[in-house]
């Protein structure tokens, strides 16, 4: 098992900065990727983006050029670095990490973009 702890949401101003992170405790050895997926109200939980082991990092064409997704050289902590927030990435956003096909989530923190 695999568990996952968020932190880091907040509320912030449009064009302001937010920094995510999720440490992953338990069966932590070999995680083969880790990354992020957000829930708007009333809307799906959509991928935001993702690290997989020894590979680069992948985004949705949303966060591209704006949010920078990375791992710890441990491989047990990912975070989420985001510039330029907009109103529109306002969500509850998840970490996600996947072991021998199982996926496990966490909690979620909620990320609040407004004037």
């Amino acid at each position: 098992q695999v568990q996952l702890v968020e932190s880091g949401g907040g509320l912030v101003q449009p064009g302001g900065s937010l920094r995510l992170s999720c440490a992953a405790t338990g069966s932590i050895l070999a995680i083969d990727s880790m990354g992020w997926y957000r829930q708007a109200p009333g809307k799906e939980r959509d991928w935001v983006a993702s690290v997989a082991r020894g590979r680069g990092s992948i985004y949705a064409d949303s966060v591209k050029g704006r949010f920078t997704v990375s791992r710890d050289g441990a491989e047990t902590t990912v975070s989420l670095q985001m510039n330029s927030l907009k109103v529109e990435d306002t969500a509850v956003y998840y970490c996600r990490a996947v072991k021998n096909g199982v996926a496990y989530w966490g909690q979620g923190t909620q990320v609040t973009v407004s004037s």
